[in-house]
C-alpha cells in the first residue's frame, strides 16, 4: 500500500487529491492550520485507518519536520509527496511590504524545501519515491501584482529538476505540474475581497482562458494520480500544464 504525504490537503484541490488517493486504498497524511478542518475531511472520507492530519505552521521548520516525523511513526514510509500549499499574496515589486515578502517565500519556497530535505532521505534510502511540485503559469514572469509569488513558483520549478537529475540514480523522480486558474476556496477568497463575486470571476475568466473556462478543482487530478502511480516510473524533469490553454 502506498503512502502519499501532502503539504496541504484539507482544501481545494488537496483535498480532492486525497478522497482520490483514498479511494485508490492509499495512506494519506495531510496537513493545515485548522484541527477542526482536518478532522471533517477524516469523518467524510469515512478512512480514518488510511488518514492522518497533522495541524501545521508553515512558517516553523521545527513543526515542518514534526509532520513528516509524525507521519513515518503512523505510516512508516513515505511513497509520493505532493508539495501543494502556497499563498497568493497581491504584490508588485514597487509596492510590496517586507512581511508579505516573508511570508510568500516561507509558505511557497521554505515550507516545501524544508520537508523535502527529510522526505527525499528516507526515499534515497528506500530507493524509491515520487515528488510533485504544484506550479504556476507566473514561473515564467507572473503579472505585475505578484512579483514575490512568480519568484517562488520558479524557484520551485528549478528544485524540482535539481532533485530529477541529481536523484534519479537513487529512483526518485521529481516532476512539475503548472495548474491554471482554478476555482479553489482561496482563489474565491481573494476575489471576493476585491469585490468580484465567483460568478462574475468565471464570466470573466471565460474570456481569457482559450478552453472557455476556469479550472474547477478536480481537473489536475488524473494528472497527480498519474506521477503518484508506477505507470510514471520513468517520469521524472517534466513539466505539465493543466491551464486551459492559459499562458500568462
Amino acid at each position: 500500500m502506498k503512502t502519499v504525504m501532502i503539504l496541504g490537503g484539507s482544501k481545494g484541490v488537496g483535498k480532492e487529491i486525497l478522497k482520490s488517493c483514498v479511494k485508490k486504498g492509499y495512506n494519506v497524511a495531510f496537513c493545515g492550520r485548522n484541527q477542526e478542518e482536518g478532522h471533517k475531511v477524516i469523518e467524510s472520507t469515512q478512512a480514518q485507518d488510511q488518514l492522518y492530519f497533522h495541524k501545521i505552521d508553515l512558517n516553523d521548520v521545527e513543526d515542518i519536520k514534526d509532520y513528516y516525523e509524525k507521519t513515518i511513526e503512523r505510516f512508516k514510509k513515505v511513497d509520493a509527496l505532493i508539495l501543494y500549499a502556497g499563498t497568493t499574496s497581491i504584490a508588485s515589486i514597487l509596492d510590496v511590504e517586507e512581511d508579505v515578502y516573508d511570508s510568500v517565500f516561507n509558505i511557497n519556497l521554505k515550507a516545501p524545501f524544508f520537508l523535502l530535505k527529510h522526505v527525499l532521505k528516507s526515499m534515497v534510502e528506500q530507493q524509491s519515491g515520487s515528488i510533485l511540485f504544484f506550479g504556476s503559469a507566473h514561473m515564467d514572469y507572473g503579472e505585475v501584482d505578484r512579483a514575490p509569488y512568480a519568484l517562488t513558483k520558479s524557484s520551485l520549478y528549478t528544485l524540482s529538476t535539481h532533485i530529477a537529475h541529481h536523484y534519479a540514480k537513487y529512483g526518485v523522480r521529481s516532476n512539475y505540474l503548472v495548474m491554471g486558474w482554478t476555482n479553489t476556496e482561496g482563489e474565491l477568497e481573494l476575489r471576493d475581497k476585491e469585490g468580484v463575486s465567483e460568478e462574475k470571476l468565471k464570466e470573466k475568466a471565460s474570456g481569457i482562458i482559450p478552453m472557455g473556462r476556469m479550472l474547477n478543482t478536480s481537473d489536475p487530478i488524473p494528472a497527480v494520480m498519474y506521477f503518484i502511480s508506477d505507470e510514471s516510473a520513468m517520469t521524472t524533469g517534466s513539466l505539465m500544464r493543466i491551464t486551459g490553454g492559459e499562458f500568462i
